[in-house]
């Protein structure tokens, strides 16, 4: 007994130095593990990239795949998935074809035409300022302290240094860069088409996996909870990318027949900044308005704010809510919060899903809310009947029972309930007793 004891102890100690060992190996190597994660990370990033795309592919997919489901032709019937996956990518490089071929064009050339004339615009501002007559408007702009900053700026040094053709040159390769490599891309776009094709097989994988390791309650609120959050994120993302596509198509078209400068580029800044819920429409609209200004004066861009008003209240109210429905249903501050904190954490990603994350953890809370609430409910209940057989032990008569219960009642003491449930409970029984004495 004793050697066990002391076998275990050694044991013990054994056990603990080698623990403290790795625990110091890591501490001291810290940056070379933080480095290994990093590199697996980076090595997994594909991957990561290729679950995005497939989420966002799964829905079009999907519902390609039910009308295959309904053709007569058994070739595609029988291979509708596979078919509808290879249509849905044929569907996405065509609209980047079209993208790349008309779109981005007009928007670089319009971008060169705006980046040429702003040392222009600048100059034209500045002399305006300048013989500005005493009392007006401009003439107290220029009086400030930010006016006589913007006179100091160097503008064709800015222009020439961030805005000129090599710079825009070397930031479209720096965004080719971030993709990392062609085998990074390659890879992405082969693990998203097995994703589409074998989701089934995968969504069950991980059904069994849940099912055999958590308990049944566990395992159903999971499985709520995934489903409500596949519906938000969905919804979201695909309303969301319609919507602001919707938008910016609108206002480029508008502001063409309203002859406003750089109607294509603008339209695209609103829509970009559309993805953002509540502040991306004012920051977008903003910004557009600027650059109206210079370009086309105060009326237009007065023109530009009342229709861009106009537009995002349709879209606020008539147009969003069709698309969306009701599946966030959360208030402005929330949305306000959200957009913040995600924007603050992780970027334009960040305060694009910031929202349904938002919207998400408010179901969380009011679930958990809600079953704090149930499992108050059943103990005061509880608490109740355990209160009536107490009250009920301490009197062998039950006449002395309602008279204390009278008593207290005109003292006006919260046992009406009480009373009531134990009237019942006696009537009962004495209804029991009455058809007993008749049957006999």
């Amino acid at each position: 007994m004793k050697d066990e004891k002391k076998y275990r102890k050694w044991l013990f100690w054994f056990s603990f130095a080698v623990a403290a060992s790795v625990v110091y190996k890591m501490l001291d190597n810290f940056a070379s593990i933080t480095d290994a994660i990093g590199n697996f990370f980076s090595i997994i990033k594909p991957f990561w990239h290729a679950i995005l795309i497939a989420y966002l592919l799964y829905l079009p997919a999907k519902k390609i795949e039910s009308i295959y489901a309904k053709t007569k032709v058994p070739l595609i019937k029988n291979h509708r998935r596979g078919f509808s996956v290879i249509t849905v990518w044929i569907l996405v490089i065509f609209i980047i074809y079209i993208f790349v071929s008309f779109i981005f064009p007009m928007i670089s050339e319009s971008i060169g035409d705006l980046a040429s004339s702003i040392p222009g615009y600048y100059n034209t501002t500045i002399k305006a300022l300048n013989e500005a007559e005493d009392g007006s408007i401009l003439h107290k702009i220029n009086q400030t302290e930010f006016a006589q900053k913007i006179k100091n700026i160097d503008i064709r040094n800015i222009v020439n240094n961030y805005l000129s053709k090599d710079r825009i040159i070397e930031y479209a390769e720096k965004a080719f860069d971030a993709a990392q490599s062609l085998l990074s891309v390659f890879v992405t776009l082969i693990v998203s088409i097995y994703i589409l094709l074998e989701r089934s097989d995968i969504k069950e994988f991980f059904k069994r996996f849940f099912k055999s390791n958590l308990t049944y309650n566990g395992y159903n609120k999971l499985a709520r909870y995934y489903k409500r959050t596949n519906s938000i994120f969905s919804t979201y993302i695909v309303g969301q990318i319609f919507d602001a596509i919707l938008v910016g198509t609108i206002l480029s078209i508008a502001m063409t027949f309203m002859k406003i400068k750089y109607s294509v580029v603008l339209g695209f800044i609103i829509g970009l900044f559309n993805l953002i819920p509540f502040l991306g429409a004012i920051i977008g609209v903003g910004i557009a308005i600027l650059i109206t200004i210079f370009t086309g004066g105060l009326i237009k861009a007065l023109e530009l704010g009342i229709v861009a008003l106009v537009l995002q209240q349709i879209d606020a109210n008539i147009i969003n809510p069709k698309i969306l429905g009701n599946r966030l249903n959360i208030s402005s501050i929330l949305i306000i919060f959200g957009v913040t904190v995600g924007g603050a954490y992780f970027g334009m990603i960040g305060m694009f899903l910031g929202v349904p994350a938002i919207a998400l953890l408010k179901i969380v809370i009011n679930d958990i809310i809600d079953d704090k609430l149930e499992e108050k409910k059943i103990q005061e209940k509880q608490e109740l009947e355990d209160y009536i057989e107490e009250e009920m032990k301490k009197y062998e008569d039950i006449d002395d029972f309602f008279e204390l219960q009278e008593e207290q009642q005109r003292k006006k003491t919260p046992q009406k309930y009480v009373v009531h449930r134990v009237k019942k409970s006696t009537s009962n029984k004495s209804k029991k007793t009455t058809n007993k004495s008749k049957s006999k």
